[in-house]
Parts: structure tokens; sequence; C-alpha cells
């Protein structure tokens, strides 16, 4: 199997176009993450094939967030499959139910920081406090561990401070944001190379579009790993 620190996004439409990329990269790739933009094109099946009949490892993306008896029910339903890991946001209440309706499964509940898609000024509009933002990440990351978090979602800038707190041992650091040398930003903001992420102490990074918009995604794919430490 392939280096499962490499996480491929499939974020196509539908179960046909993602069952269709995998065939495509083949056995360079044992680790796919599914999220809300294919729910209503068969992502939970789309999952389970993966997971169930081609022995992949699953990351789905759903970033939960509600009061706490509905995340544990809708925990509770996701983890049945015993998908890998299932993010939710960082929040401690969001992060205690989640980890209720995991209970007894092997999914491992990742609790989301800020998005690598903001900066200050977002953190602005949004009315969330003051504060430089890997300063909030590295509190979030720590409150959410607190709250009995598997791991976190977060920048490779902050995947260090993070690594570098107490609460973090044991659990895991898991970044996008990840763009190979050489490729497009996209809508990213606080991004870094795969092998710069790694070093800085992300146990997995996350890469989409730079291989599933490649002519060759086994390739590109195989060039993201290429520069891992």
């Amino acid at each position: 199997m392939s280096d499962d620190r490499l996480i491929v996004a499939l974020d196509v439409p539908n179960v046909v176009q993602g069952l269709a990329l995998a065939d495509r990269i083949g056995d360079a790739v044992s680790f796919y993450k599914i999220g809300l933009g294919m729910l209503t094109g068969g992502g939970l099946a789309l999952a389970n094939e993966l997971k169930q009949d081609h022995g992949k490892r699953i990351f789905l993306d759903m970033k939960l967030f509600d009061i706490s008896a509905t995340v544990e029910a809708a925990v509770r339903g996701i983890a049945q499959f015993n998908l890998d890991f299932l993010t939710v946001h960082g929040d401690p209440h969001v992060v205690r139910a989640a980890k209720e309706g995991a209970a007894g499964s092997q999914t491992r509940i990742l609790a989301v920081t800020v998005l690598t898609s903001l900066d200050r000024e977002d953190l602005d509009a949004c009315l969330i406090r003051d504060g430089a933002v890997p300063d909030l990440v590295v509190d979030r990351a720590g409150r959410a561990f607190d709250a009995g978090a598997d791991g976190v979602i977060a920048s490779p800038h902050e995947a260090a401070m993070i690594h570098a707190l107490p609460e973090a041992a044991g659990r895991l650091i898991v970044t996008p944001g990840v763009r190979p040398t050489g490729a497009a930003v996209n809508d990213q903001k606080r991004v870094a190379t795969p092998g710069q992420a790694i070093k800085d102490g992300a146990d997995h990074i996350v890469v989409g579009r730079p291989i599933w918009q490649h002519e060759d995604p086994r390739a590109a794919a195989q060039m993201v790993l290429s520069e891992l430490p």
C-alpha cells in the first residue's frame, strides 16, 4: 500500500466520477477524503465502497456542527460504518458529543480549528474574537483536545505550534492547504509544500485539486509522495 500520510480529496460531483478517479490513481494512494460537495452525489456510498471493496482508508469530511444531541446522533449513524476519520467543528460541546456518538467504533473524531481558506479579515467579518490566526488555531486545538478530540484539522502554518502542545501527545494533526512545489494556491490562504507540512508536525496532508485536476492523477499523486521526507 502507498504511504498513507497522503490523503487525496475526491472533490468530484458523484460516485461514478469518484470511483473512476480512484481507479486511475490505483495503488499509488491508500487514503481518500470525501466531503460535503459529494454528499448528494452518493458520497457515503462511495466511502463504503472504497473502504469495504477496495481496502482504502476513508476520511469523511462533514464538519458537523449543531446542538449536542444532534451531533451525537449524526456521528452514531456514521460511526456504524467504521470509517477512519470524521470531522466536526472544534467547539468543545460539539467534540464531546461527537466522541459520545463514535464510542465503540474505529472512527476517529477530528476537530476543525480555523478553515485554511480564511484569514484575519475573514474572521473579522464572522465576528470572531481578536487575535492572530495562528494563536486562535492553537487555542481552539487545545480546547478540542481537552474535549476528547482524536486530532485536529489545521493549516501547515500552525502544525508545529499545535504539535508542541502537551495535549497534542498521541493526537493527530491533519493539514489541508497543502500544495506541491509550483502548484497554484487556488482559494487557500495558509499553505505549505508537502514536505514542509510533514516536517512541521503534520501526520497526514490533504491534497485535492493538484491531483484530481491533473491530466495524470496517478503521476501527480506520486509526485506529491516524492516530496515527503
